[in-house]
Parts: C-alpha cells; sequence; structure tokens
C-alpha cells in the first residue's frame, strides 16, 4: 500500500463519522464513505496541492478534498432521489458524553437540523474548518457558511432547551397589524 493509499485509511475513520452525521443513517454513511473512497483513489491524479494552498500540505490537505468530494456525493444523491428520507435510528457517533439522555437528545436535535445547516455545523464543530475551509467544502461563500452555523446554533439551542422556534408569520397563517 502506497502512501495515498495509506492516507486514506488513516482517514476513513473521520469520513465515516461526518458521514454518519450527513446521513443519520449507519448503512447510507457506509455507501458514502465508500463511494468517497473509491472516487478518490480513480481520481487521485486530480489530488494536487498548489503552493500556498489554504490546505496545507500531505494528509491535512486530502481530508478537505476527500469532504469535499463526499459532500459533492452526497447532494447528487439526494438530487436523484429528490427526497429526503427520515429513519427513525440515530447515528452511532462515539462521543465523550457521561449521560446517555443528554446523547440522544443531541442526536436527535441534529437529526432535525435541515442538511444545509447540518452539514456546516459538523464541518465547523466536529471536525475544527475554518469557515473558509467549509465554504471550500461546500462551496458556498463565507458569509453563506457563518449565516447557516448561527441559524443551526440557534436551532439546536432552541431544541434542546426545549423551546421550538415560533414558525414565521407567513407561514403561521397570521398577519401582522399596525399598531400606532
Amino acid at each position: 500500500m502506497d502512501g495515498f493509499e495509506g492516507q486514506l485509511v488513516a482517514l476513513a475513520p473521520r469520513l465515516r463519522r461526518h458521514a454518519r452525521g450527513l446521513t443519520r443513517d449507519t448503512a447510507l454513511a457506509d455507501d458514502l464513505v465508500q463511494d468517497t473512497l473509491e472516487r478518490a483513489l480513480r481520481y487521485r491524479w486530480r489530488f494536487r496541492l498548489r503552493p500556498g494552498a489554504w490546505w496545507g500540505d500531505g494528509a491535512d490537505g486530502l481530508l478537505p478534498w476527500l469532504l469535499t468530494l463526499m459532500h459533492r456525493l452526497r447532494l447528487n444523491t439526494v438530487r436523484r432521489k429528490e427526497l429526503v428520507v427520515t429513519t427513525d435510528t440515530l447515528p452511532d457517533v462515539s462521543a465523550p458524553v457521561t449521560d446517555p439522555g443528554l446523547r440522544r437528545d443531541l442526536l436527535q436535535a441534529l437529526a432535525e437540523l435541515p442538511e444545509t445547516q447540518r452539514a456546516v455545523l459538523l464541518l465547523v464543530s466536529l471536525e475544527q474548518f475554518t469557515y473558509a475551509e467549509a465554504a471550500h467544502v461546500l462551496n458556498v461563500p463565507v458569509g453563506t457558511v457563518m449565516s447557516r452555523l448561527a441559524r443551526a446554533r440557534e436551532h439546536m439551542r432552541a431544541l434542546l432547551d426545549g423551546t421550538r422556534q415560533p414558525a414565521p408569520a407567513a407561514e403561521a397563517g397570521t398577519t401582522l397589524q399596525r399598531v400606532k
């Protein structure tokens, strides 16, 4: 096994953890990781670090490239199916939380986030990517990453506090009244 393949093997657990957070399903996550690694091996000639690139050298640069591949594969899958399947099973992600109830609440709250917010939250909070790195992986502007992250954190806070965010007035069927 050469250096590139060895780096792929070493990064597989991080890819699997990220995929489980994205898909909320163990089997789908394993398929996504397999497709990502397969594509990485097939297109390994495309992985080149330019001098001064933001992602560093060696394995440090390989992880963002792999996460970009994974994110795009996930988007292609969702677009093909044209629906999001929700399951009752939660991802089996190991966490340093000693309270199993809190871990369950965190996983349920994470599962309720929209996929765009969940992806940003996982990249920035779990993978410790900077906003610029997350924007590069997701192929969106840095401002979009910041706003999605703020919304995701607020949504998570509301879910964990037990309070739901109120629906906007247009969606709730109420009208605005002018008060003088």
